[in-house]
């Protein structure tokens, strides 16, 4: 890899841009969430006020237990630090100086302490990932303060790339594996996107006309997933340049394509910031139209050795890309067709046996290989901080890639144990001390397994919950829409992402269970029945805009597209839905119902009458955070991340004396 100076500076200015949409969104959605008349309060989540450093770090490291101690409530301090890493990651957008590694580590020490209390609502591998990244660009970032290294590059931000590399690697792979692990017959019979698009939490526009594409075509694109995602993280790593970039390519081409037809919030962004770390500068420099150059440690540099490395980079490369066609080709019996008309027929032609028997074969020396790439970037910072110009200059360089070196070990050991959960052969190997250390740190999401769409729901329809209420038992029942999940038939899907309406989310998850197994979902029928205004603002449609009703029920509907075929049952020139009631969900309740109040009460939803208690007056940070929330009102989620991002991004390019990338930085 080549010089990556630009590079860490466009990941930076990118992990500022993810942080402002991801606190932006939580921040509009914590008074229905998690306020005191929310669905989830916050007090029920947070753990005593820390008695000591210990306590706050390994019991439960949330800045929400020391909020008592400025005389603020918690849900006050989850304002306080969401409109803090609103700021912070602002500012970092449109200021160079401020992507430092204080920013980056109060960036990630704000969202770690509400991912702490967020409870089901932020339970999500996007947010854990987020963490995981953010505490990679740390160490990526400069300290810049008070003049002590400023924003100059050093020889270890290689090393961190390479971490980040390895993060991306783990979140395709798996991603990979875990869907043909799963025994899910919609992957095995590469039939997976034929209900992906209708199915997913929240479907874009373009989902819709994806969901029409031929069968042949949807097997197809199934194919080419499981590739880029199992296949070509390998090339992540390759020692030929033009296989990594092939690999960046194939990486953010796949994300775009999910942008458009599904809203993932920020996860898609920041998996392409991610994949930024397989290029160079000189890949920069050539999108932006500017000379490339010549790098000395880059075998192209040297005349005898550069001409021999061709010849060999032209055979690795007949190499890597014939076995990825001839594997892809014969794993999955692709074939064309060109009459009647043209189609590619595919079919997987290895058994579960056989793939897990070559999973256990292929991750081990993939770990001991990646183990040895790891050292020789260490090995070649070290190297490079030789020719460093002044001998205090040297030793500052070496030390600081041996301080990292260590670390990325540490990072790389911790990672092990998550990531050879898809192998329980290759886990039973892993030292017990990784294993502990992992447990160790586990609260701080330092690595975590993932593995996205391990099965496909829906298969038999949609499935969604209707929420209604009525002012008699017997009739007059009434629907309440939600501003981004499928309801009114007619009502077609549009864009929502980078935002994340959470309780649309988990909606969709609840459709696949029963209430019994989601509190939350009583809590919000509770705070309807009451007409809780900052609830309803969660919600779209409210039926009840004077009253609310006497009555509160849900039933469980099946949902599938309409289709473009006049000949299909489900053809409509207007709708972009049809239904079917499929059972009762939710019976009717109310709040004159015994057994309700009682649940309620006992999950300290309502509390129970106490005597009243003198309290101190609200301090003036509460009082100044309580009038903030009423003069910007309840913001739409999306538009106000597009307005902060669009703003950030006029005062970052429209002012000539800011430049987002600086080749001589």
């Amino acid at each position: 890899m080549g010089e990556i100076r630009m590079t860490r500076d466009f990941i930076l200015w990118c992990m500022a841009v993810v942080y402002l949409c991801a606190f932006t969104s939580l921040y509009v959605q914590i008074p229905g969430l998690y306020y005191e008349n929310g669905m989830l309060p916050a007090r029920l989540a947070v753990q005593p006020e820390a008695k000591s450093f210990y306590d706050l770090f390994f019991n439960q490291p949330s800045l929400l237990r020391l909020v008592a101690k400025i005389g603020i409530s918690v849900e006050a301090g989850m304002d306080l630090l969401s409109l803090g890493g609103v700021i912070l990651s602002f500012v970092a957008m449109v200021c160079r100086s401020q992507r430092n590694t204080i920013t980056f580590a109060l960036l990630w020490t704000f969202y770690l302490s509400l991912f702490q209390v967020g409870q089901t609502f932020m339970w999500f591998q996007w947010d854990i990932l987020l963490l995981e990244v953010g505490f990679l660009t740390i160490f990526l970032a400069p300290l810049h303060i008070w003049g002590i290294w400023k924003g100059r590059h050093h020889q270890h931000d290689k090393i961190i790339m390479w971490l980040m590399k390895w993060l991306l690697f783990r979140l395709m792979f798996a991603s990979g594996v875990v869907k043909l692990q799963s025994q899910c017959k919609t992957w095995w019979g590469l039939t997976a996107t034929m209900y992906h698009y209708e199915t997913q939490c929240i479907p874009s526009t373009l989902a819709w006309y994806a969901h029409q594409l031929p069968e042949w075509m949807q097997k197809l694109s199934v194919v080419i997933m499981f590739v880029i995602e199992m296949v070509i993280p390998f090339l992540f790593f390759s020692p030929v340049r033009g296989q990594r970039i092939f690999s960046f390519y194939a990486q953010v081409l796949f994300q775009l394509l999910i942008i458009l037809t599904g809203n993932y919030n920020f996860f898609n962004w920041l998996t392409i910031t991610l994949s930024f770390a397989i290029v160079d500068d000189n890949f920069l420099r050539g999108w932006l139209g500017k000379r490339q150059i010549d790098e000395g440690f880059e075998p192209d540099s040297f005349p005898v050795i550069g001409k021999v490395w061709k010849t060999v980079r032209y055979g690795l490369n007949i190499l890597v890309y014939g076995y990825i066609f001839y594997w892809t080709a014969t794993s999955f019996s692709l074939w064309p067709t060109i009459s009647p008309g043209f189609t590619i027929s595919s079919k997987i032609a290895f058994t579960p046996e056989s793939f897990q028997s070559a999973l256990a074969y292929l991750i081990p020396p993939s770990i001991i290989l990646a183990l040895i790439s790891l050292l020789w970037e260490v090995t070649k910072a070290i190297t490079r901080s030789l020719t460093e110009h002044g001998t205090l200059s040297k030793i500052r360089h070496i030390s600081g890639c041996i301080g990292f070196g260590l670390v990325a070990l540490a990072i790389f050991g911790v990672s092990l144990p998550p990531f050879t959960k898809i192998d329980s052969n290759t886990a039973s190997y892993v030292p017990q001390s990784l294993k502990t250390l992992h447990s160790q740190t586990s609260p701080y999401k330092i690595a975590s397994p993932y593995g996205l769409f391990r099965r496909m729901t829906g298969v038999g329809g949609r499935p969604e919950v209707i929420v209604e209420g009525s002012m008699n038992v017997d009739a007059g029942w009434r629907e309440y829409g939600f501003l981004y999940k499928p309801g009114n038939v007619s009502t077609p899907l549009g864009q929502v992402a980078p935002h994340q309406p959470r309780l649309d989310w988990q909606m969709w998850f609840l459709a696949l269970g029963n209430y019994q197994h989601n509190p939350w979902f009583l809590n919000m029928c509770y705070r309807i029945l009451s007409n809780e205004k900052q609830v309803l603002d969660l919600l779209g449609h409210n039926p009840f805009p004077d009253k609310p009703p006497k009555y509160l029920r849900a039933t469980l509907y099946h949902y599938h597209y309409t289709s473009i075929d006049e000949g299909s049952s489900r053809y409509s020139a207007d709708d972009t839905w049809v239904r079917t009631s499929v059972r009762e969900y939710l019976p009717v309740i109310s709040t004159d119902e015994p057994s309700f109040i009682n649940y309620l009460t006992q999950a300290s939803i309502i509390q129970k009458k106490k005597q009243h208690i003198p309290t101190d007056p609200p301090t003036f940070l509460t009082c100044f955070l309580s009038a903030l929330r009423n003069v910007l009102g309840q913001p739409e989620g999306f538009y106000a991340i597009l307005a902060l991002v669009f703003t950030g991004l006029a005062l970052t390019f429209l002012d000539p004396s800011v430049k987002l990338l600086h080749p001589t930085s």
